[in-house]
């Protein structure tokens, strides 16, 4: 991977500076762009070249086309996430994981890009007709930001087949791992458990917490998009799932992190995520490489659990 340069939009954030840190230790040169709205300069590799830029800002692509003009790969991991504020405002969302993801691939391909990696979601599935999900699962989002991920996995098959911008999706399957958010709008349940037993009160469940989800390990996601840059057999549109491919329920992980639990009213959201994650072992070469609960134990010490 030396010599090759790379532009991580996002990369400030949990994942994203997770992908940086490993692009940088394999000797590419990476830009990392950036608004910081949930990513924090603490998280930026001290070897990589910080750009504050907000992609859905009209007029960013003149900010952002001297890095694109340099970078073989994007990597965009830049999003308003989560599924509940979303709801709460759908059209700052869409400006945002539409409107920018839409500048970013006009971007890319202006720039002749070799590839573009984008960040979707399995929450494009919405509630599961049958369990693993592979990628050929009908997608019935539940909500806007679910919706809004669809539409970008959408404008990157058509860049590829209208623009010929090699682009490849990724639908992450409940990412967890180091810098996860403990607090804050961009929180998982994971992080929000913790943030609540380190402050002394109960974990929170919605509904019976039987709801279950397909934990997977922040850098095998990582490995998932790195795969994906490196492949000449990956850059058609495709979609591959990224999960552990087995599942845990709230209470489980309530119970691995230990300690008192109150139930609140259920919230819309799928029952069950599950990946069917063969595709992207078959095509990429790819496994999980973590167990979580091996994980977890470690964890809580870290952060005085």
């Amino acid at each position: 991977m030396n010599n090759l340069t790379s532009v991580v939009l996002g990369g400030a954030g949990f994942i994203g500076s997770n992908l940086v840190d490993e692009l940088v230790l394999q000797g590419h040169r990476v830009f990392v762009v950036d608004d910081l709205s949930a990513g924090s300069l603490d998280n930026v590799n001290k070897d990589s070249t910080f750009v504050k830029a907000d992609i859905s800002e009209p007029g960013v692509e003149d900010v952002l086309r001297p890095y694109f003009e340099q970078s073989n790969f994007v990597f965009h991991l830049a999003a308003r996430a989560r599924v509940q504020p979303s709801i709460e405002d759908p059209v700052h969302y869409d400006s945002v994981n539409v409107g920018g993801t839409l500048r970013m691939l006009k971007l890319a391909s202006d720039c002749n890009v070799d590839k573009f990696i984008f960040s979707s979601s399995s929450s494009v599935y919405g509630d599961p007709q049958y369990t693993p999900m592979d990628e050929d699962h009908p997608k019935n989002p539940l909500s806007p930001y679910a919706a809004n991920k669809l539409i970008g996995e959408v404008y990157c098959k058509m860049f590829s087949e209208v623009y010929q911008l090699p682009t490849v999706s990724l639908r992450y399957f409940n990412v967890y791992g180091e810098r996860q958010p403990l607090q804050g709008a961009y929180a998982l349940v994971m992080g929000i458990f913790a943030n609540q037993l380190l402050d002394g009160k109960p974990m929170t469940i919605n509904g019976d917490g039987e709801q279950r989800r397909d934990f997977t390990y922040v850098k095998d996601v990582v490995r998932a998009n790195i795969s994906a840059a490196l492949s000449d057999d990956a850059g058609y549109g495709e979609v591959y799932n990224v999960g552990n491919g087995d599942n845990r329920s709230v209470n489980d992980l309530a119970k691995l992190l230990g300690g008192p639990t109150v139930h609140k009213d259920p919230v819309i959201e799928p029952r069950v995520t599950l990946a069917d994650n063969s595709k992207l072992r078959k095509y990429l070469n790819w496994q999980p490489s973590v167990v979580l609960e091996d994980w977890v134990s470690d964890w809580k010490s870290s952060i005085g659990l």
